[in-house]
Parts: structure tokens; sequence; C-alpha cells
């Protein structure tokens, strides 16, 4: 083969070397820049232009003023190499590829998508929507303010896909004009946080949404867009090269932060722990804690960190005594000891009382719960029976899960459970018994069937609605049995117990919890010397000081609570050393002041 033959042609030489130079203009220009170290606030954090600072020292400088639950992202990086040799352990080189768009042969789609609109941001609903989605999303979420008080609109511009029917937000977009943001003299632009919604019916939407951004700045006169996407991101990559956008040589650092955390420690081990027991090792790797997994199936790991070794079973650890958990197993114990220390508990009987006494109990209380004095997860427990054949009939089955079976007096109203970590309450949460809504056609049978798969796909296989007798019970109550269509949009609870495992819901509440009901948690917890707990609590608003305690559980599934910080707050608990010594000092000053 002839050397001729083996050069490239002139075309292919002039394409090769204007993929190698095309990223360096953003980062190296002979243009002399009327601006230095610049950063443009985004609302989920800044986007700091790397190639307006004059040395990595000053970048480094600025990136460690990232705010709380933010992400800054530092661009255009000249040298990233150089900058992360000022602080290897501080930061770390974004593993996204950055791709850029020609505005100059740029073309416009020939057909509009049908069924939305695309439009500029305008009013609070919009910024709460894009919220939600981002957050579906995964991405870190704007505070709704920015939009009105701290957004410069000329320099961030925030676009969003409506639809053109209901007028619900399906998708949202992020632009940010660098001529407005440093006097570019290259005239560029760039994209981010493009989000849409996972439930948008259209189409499109994410396509609509980069195609109108890219023609803002293009009229404007911009000379190109830039992204940045994870280098494994296939169908957002796939999508950006269809509408010709082409990879440059762009760089992004970024700071080591709990948001980014994904992005710098790697692809963690898989350890086939349940939900309850992942959140904590997460947690844990989070801090640089050693994890050691003992039994998956039982979640059971042991947690070492500066010395110090704990074994978990989820949340249970080797801080909770054997008395302690011989309290929290007996039921009967459990209500004596908190009873004593000033918390307000059920009216109560022994199942093997005397006739004559149980049906004078009954009638004295007018509905029990009849639940095993031993067990958990709401299993053989039935609430709400104001007859007494009925009542002998779920006392039987109670059995079936332990032999000693008590009966309460039934305090009607929801059940709430207060999560107390360390002696504070840190979770608080409405658990909502399972419940169907009829669509006309479907059978109740039918019904539960499809309600108990979504609950278990939701969680992982952790929530199912029992087609048992105590259901039964609960439906023809209602007047119906199994095989009954319910009317459509008529709701049915079929469950009387709000326990996640037999098909109950939460909701949380953390922040409106009455005082009163935070003091008992907190009591009952003091009172069993339990360290980690969740107590549940009947009340008739979680907002009022009525209420009286339930049960404690020794081993609360701390997953259910995200996103409150309860796996946080657990490992503080078992390991304080692990926080950053500036965290440290700041709950020290707190607590002296």
């Amino acid at each position: 083969m002839s050397t001729e033959r083996e050069k490239p042609k002139p075309v292919a030489q002039h394409r090769l070397q204007r993929i190698r130079q095309e990223g360096m203009n953003s980062l190296h220009t002979s243009h002399q820049l009327t601006q230095s170290n610049v950063a443009v606030n985004c609302g989920w954090g800044r986007l700091i232009f790397g190639n307006t600072f004059e040395s990595p020292e000053k970048l480094v400088e600025v990136m460690r003023s990232e705010k709380a639950d933010q992400r800054d992202i530092a661009f255009y990086v000249r040298d990233p190499h150089v900058v992360l040799a000022q602080s290897p352990q501080e930061f770390f080189l974004d593993p996204s590829h950055t791709y850029r768009l020609d505005l100059a042969i740029y073309r416009p789609a020939s057909m509009s998508r049908q069924g939305f609109h695309i439009r500029r941001l305008s009013t609070k609903t919009d910024a709460d929507a894009i919220n939600v989605i981002m957050a579906e999303r995964g991405m870190v979420p704007v505070p709704p303010d920015f939009f009105w008080s701290a957004r410069d609109a000329s320099k961030v511009t925030m676009l969003v896909a409506e639809d053109a029917q209901t007028g619900e937000i399906w998708g949202s977009v992020m632009g940010v004009d660098h001529s407005k943001a440093f006097e570019d003299p290259e005239r560029g632009s760039s994209l981010w946080c493009l989000a849409v919604s996972p439930s948008a019916p259209h189409r499109g939407v994410g396509e609509s949404l980069v195609r109108r951004l890219a023609e803002q700045y293009q009229a404007r006169g911009a000379a190109y867009m830039d992204l940045s996407v994870l280098h494994d991101n296939d169908k957002a990559i796939a999508l950006y090269e269809k509408l010709g956008f082409r990879r440059v040589n762009v760089f992004a650092v970024k700071r080591k932060n709990q948001i980014n955390e994904r992005l710098f420690v790697g692809d963690k081990e898989e350890t086939g722990l349940n939900p309850y027991a992942k959140i904590i090792v997460d947690e844990a790797w989070r801090r640089g804690i050693q994890v050691e997994v003992i039994d998956a199936a039982g979640g059971l790991f042991r947690l070492s960190y500066g010395g110090r070794t704990i074994r978990c079973r989820e949340s249970l650890t080797d801080l909770t005594s054997a008395v302690t958990l011989s309290i929290c197993d007996d039921k009967r114990l459990t209500r004596r000891i908190v009873k004593a220390a000033g918390v307000r508990v059920p009216a109560q009987i022994d199942a093997n009382a005397d006739e004559a006494d149980l049906r004078t109990f009954l009638q004295e209380v007018g509905a029990v719960v009849v639940k095993p004095a031993r067990g958990e997860q709401g299993k053989g427990i039935a609430v709400g029976i104001s007859d007494y054949d009925a009542m002998l009939e779920a006392i039987e089955r109670a059995k079936a899960v332990c032999q000693d079976v008590l009966l309460e007096e039934y305090f009607e109203g929801q059940d709430l459970r207060l999560v107390v970590i360390n002696d504070r309450m840190v979770a608080s949460a409405l658990r909502l018994p399972a419940r169907i809504v009829g669509d006309g056609m479907s059978t109740i049978r039918e019904l539960i069937e499809k309600q108990s798969r979504r609950r278990s796909a939701a969680t992982g296989g952790e929530s199912t609605i029992p087609l048992d007798k105590e259901t039964e019970r609960c439906i023809a109550e209602a007047g119906y049995g199994l095989d009954d269509c319910l009317p459509s949009c008529e709701e049915l609870v079929v469950r009387k117990t709000a326990n996640l495992h037999t098909g109950g819901t939460i909701v949380d509440v953390t922040d409106q919890v009455h005082p009163t009901l935070i003091e008992a948690a907190v009591k009952a917890a003091r009172a069993i010397d339990i360290p980690v707990t969740g107590i549940d609590l009947m009340i008739k608003d979680h907002r009022k000081p009525d209420y009286v305690f339930i049960e404690d559980n020794e081993r609360p599934g701390l997953a259910n609570h995200e996103p409150q910080p309860t796996a946080e707050r657990f490992i503080d608990l078992l390991f304080p050393r692990s926080l950053p010594a500036s965290v440290r000092q700041e709950l020290k000053n707190k607590q002296e002041s």
C-alpha cells in the first residue's frame, strides 16, 4: 500500500484538527478577558468558569466556599490535574463528557411536537413543579425564591415544557449565556439540568427543550452551546448526538460531598442487604466506616471505625442490651414500664381471663385490639373488634403467632410512628392502613392483588397486603366480600393495622408533631432504656396532644422515613467521631450555649 493512501484526506485532516482544538478555545483564548474569577449562581450551586481564573490556588479557594446542600461545578478548567493536586482528598475530576453544538450550522426541527409547548418559567407553580421533577430524577433542588430574587435572568434562562391541555409541567432545562456572565469573547453558552418527568405522557419533551434553548442562544448570536453529560448516560448521549452535538476536550472539577458521592467512590459492593440495612451501610461507606456483611438475608453486618466495632441487625445494635430486648419482646412488660414513666397507655386485659371478665371489658371499652403478647410487623393483630364472638376468633388467630394474647382498649384514630435515636426524635410519620379504590369493573380481590403488587415493587418486596381472615373481616365490616365489585372511585380500607408489612403506607409529619407527642416518645424510650427505637402512638391528630402508647419497636425501619436523616443520626450515635471536626465543634457549641 502506498504512503499516499495512508495519509488522511484534507477534509478528514481538517475535521480531526478542529475536534482537537475546538475544546481548547474555551480554555485558552487570545482575547483579554474583562472579568476574572467568575461564578454564576444557578440555584442548585454555582457554575464556576475555570477559564477565568488566573491560578489553580484561587480556583480551589472559591470552590471551598461551596454552600451546604449545593453542588458547584468548575467548568472549562485549564489544568484539572494541577487543580486536583492542590487537594486530592477534597476534589475530583467529574466523570462526564462535554458535548458542543455548533450554532452556526444548527437547523431547527422541521416539525414541532404536539400536546405540549415550551415557554419560559413564569410562576411559583412552575418553580415548584421543576423541583418535583428534579427530585424524581435525583437532582439537586433549587430554592424557589432563587427564581424571583437571586436569579440574573440575563445570564440564566429557565424553560419549561407545559401540557397544552392540563397545564402540567413535564420538563425543564436551564441555560447560561457566557457573554452575559463574563463577556465571553468566544460567545459561548451552555445547557444544564435537563429534566423530564418519568410520568410525562408525551414523546420528545427533552429534545424540544434542548432545541428551544439552542434556538434562543442562536438568536442571541452565540457561537455554540455546551453541555456536560455522565459518561455512561447512553440515552442522553444518543439524543445529543442525534441533534448534532459533538464531544470536545473540556473538563469539570467538583468538590467531594454527599451529593457527588456516587461519582467519586465508584460502584459499591453489592451486599444483598434489604433496604433497612442498606440505608445504614450506605451512610457508613459515605463516612469511610468499614463494613463487613455477616449475613445479608438476616440484615446482619459489622461496622468498624477508629478501633471500635459494633454489630448491627438493621437498626438493632450491640448498644441495645439483652434486658432492653426482653422488655420490648413482652408487650405487657413494656406497657407497665412506660406507664410508670408517666406515658398514657390504654386499658388492657389478658385474653386468658374468665369469660365474664372478657365480656365486661369489651362492654366497658366498646371495641378492642387483639394482639399477641410477643410478635412484630403487625402479625396476628386485629383492630376495632366490638363483637364478642369475633373477638374470640381473633384471639385464636393471634395464638398462631404467640400463645399469650392481650386485649387492649381500642383508641380510634391514626397510627403515629416516632423514631427516637439517642433520646431525640429524628422522624415522625403517620402510618396509614392499606386501602384500595374501586374502578367499577374489578373485584375487591383483584384490586387488592394489584395494589399489593405495586406496594411490593415500591418497597423491594417488604410491603404486601395479606389475603387472610383479618382482611376478609375488615372488608365484611364495610358490607362487601372479596369477590364483590367495588364501585368506581369508592375507597375501601382493607386492613385496620397500618404496618408497612401488611400493605400500609406512611406520610412524613416530622415538622408538624405536637411537642406532647414527642415528649411521650422520648419518655418511653428513656424508660425502656433503648438507644434506637420506633415508638407507636395512637392519636386523634398529630398536631394535638391526645394520644395513647401502643408499643415500642426495637428495630425500626429507618429507610421508611427518608428523606429525614435517620441513618445519619444512627451513625452519629454509633461513631460520633466519624462526623467532621467542624460539625462536632458546632454541635458542642450548641450544647454549651
